[in-house]
């Protein structure tokens, strides 16, 4: 939602499902591709070939793919947690690897460390003019062991859809 409010970018997001490639359409992306199938031809039907690349998760598995089908001189961003990337398959098409760490700038002192807030009064501002909704979906009720499972077990499974939210405790 971010990258389409804020850019010019044609957004292509990955979903395997009718129903999450439903979500994905809402939520704006502006085509979707099937994660569970090789990913460079689906975007060649498409006519695209990608700048940029957002790794929300499972990038370790995809990673291949993402370098073959990325133009050279690309930016791969991610926000998982891949435990091992050869970073030198990058370097053939000299493309930049960067990671985002939503508190790495407090936990590191970091002196732009105003920036989070500016970011996320940005970020309110457009949920305020409608530009970008909740991606929560599922209510998991109050916090309590038996609930953090569930949620847990849901997300698991690899059937989620959007957040799941626990507020509050017994």
């Amino acid at each position: 939602q971010i990258a389409k409010a804020l850019t010019g970018l044609t957004v292509v997001a990955t979903a395997s499902r009718d129903e999450t490639r439903d979500w994905c359409l809402r939520m704006g992306a502006d085509h979707t591709i099937d994660h569970r199938q090789p990913l460079k031809p689906q975007l060649d039907a498409l006519g695209l070939r990608p700048r940029y690349v957002a790794g929300l998760t499972a990038t370790e598995q995809h990673y291949d793919a993402i370098i073959d089908l990325i133009q050279p001189r690309g930016t791969i961003a991610l926000i998982d947690d891949p435990m091992t990337l050869d970073a030198l398959k990058l370097k053939s098409k000299a493309l930049t690897l960067h990671f985002e760490f939503m508190f790495a700038r407090a936990m590191h002192d970091a002196p732009d460390i105003t920036a989070q807030h500016d970011l996320l009064n940005r970020v309110s501002e457009l949920v305020d003019l409608g530009r970008i909704v909740t991606t929560a979906n599922s209510d998991g009720g109050t916090i309590n062991a038996a609930n953090l499972r569930a949620a847990h077990a849901q997300q698991e499974s690899g059937r989620a859809i959007g957040k799941t939210v626990l507020a509050g405790f017994e």
